[in-house]
């Protein structure tokens, strides 16, 4: 199949790329850039696509949007420009491409779109599918916002049939190159690993390697609407830690980092970036048939960090 990635420098547009290069499909990373750049395809800041840029392509996977943690202390911090960047780069982004998809010629068939786990808020121990309703929040309302523009896919219009349209809530995605373990790796190999407020609140990740499989099952399958893309073992961020830790062969007696503490660091976006949580179940992909790799986190974090 002929897929174009947005989003396809980042994490999980990487990984996703050569997963299914090696697959055998034939795989385009959509660049970004200026009208005046030859081989830029769109340039959703200013609301721009290349004329026919995704026209002929099988699939169109969505994964660009700023990065919610930040990806650097300078940014780290939810300022009214950091939550409004973070809106746009997804809600706004999202509409140019659908709206783009819509009018081609030749649409692609399949349209994947990422979200996330914040859709369902902060929600304590209760267990979370699919078929959860969402919650409240910075986080929930911008997953919700973002999922109504992907799912526009889906919808016919003239002489075109509705694009299947698969919309991913990501949870944390584990590798050591980037993202939520790599931030940690450091302070871990040094036996100084951190719990967050209380550490009961749950984390819901998944394994890079079996996150590329998912989309693979998307990209493959007659699947559609939403899939939960999270291991279906999701864990407390105070197990999280001392599991790390046991994987790293590092003393298993994580310090507490208090609320108060996060809170003066990242303003704002402390509670929902580090203090909320969600216990989320991958349903529908079990529904599948779909076999976890790396169901299990220690399994799952061995293998991370022996890799690297």
């Amino acid at each position: 199949m002929r897929v174009a990635i947005t989003g396809a420098t980042g994490l999980i547009g990487t990984a996703l790329a050569t997963h299914l290069e090696a697959a055998g499909h034939t795989v385009h990373r959509v660049r970004r850039g200026t009208s005046d750049d030859r081989l830029a395809d769109w340039n959703p800041a200013v609301g721009w696509i290349r004329p026919l840029a995704f026209d002929g392509f099988d699939t169109v996977v969505h994964l660009a949007g700023a990065p919610i943690g930040g990806d650097s202390l300078r940014n780290i911090r939810w300022t009214r420009a950091r939550r409004e960047l973070l809106r746009t780069s997804r809600i706004d982004a999202t509409r140019l491409l659908v709206d783009h998809l819509r009018a081609l010629p030749n649409p692609p068939a399949t349209f994947i779109a990422a979200s996330a786990i914040g859709y369902y808020g902060n929600r304590g121990d209760t267990e979370l599918t699919e078929a959860s309703p969402p919650g409240e929040g910075f986080l929930a309302t911008l997953a919700r916002d973002w999922e109504r523009e992907s799912t526009r896919a889906a919808v016919p219009i003239d002489v075109h049939p509705a694009i299947r349209t698969v919309i991913l809530r990501n949870g944390h995605v584990l590798s050591a190159n980037g993202g939520l373990l790599a931030r940690l790796l450091p302070t871990a190999r040094l036996g100084l690993g951190a719990t967050f407020g209380d550490g009961t609140q749950y984390l819901s990740w998944i394994h890079v390697d079996d996150y590329t499989r998912v989309v693979e099952l998307a990209l493959t399958t007659k699947v559609e609407g939403v899939l939960n893309a999270t291991a279906p073992n999701p864990t407390t961020n105070r197990d999280f830690t001392r599991t790390l830790a046991h994987a790293l062969h590092r003393p298993a007696t994580p310090l507490t980092i208090p609320a108060w503490a996060l809170r003066l660091l990242l303003g704002s976006g402390a509670d929902e970036l580090l203090l909320w949580g969600q216990r989320v179940l991958p349903a529908r992909l079990l529904a599948t048939g779909f076999a976890f790799a790396h169901p299990d986190l220690e399994g799952a974090l061995r293998a991370l960090v022996t890799k690297r």
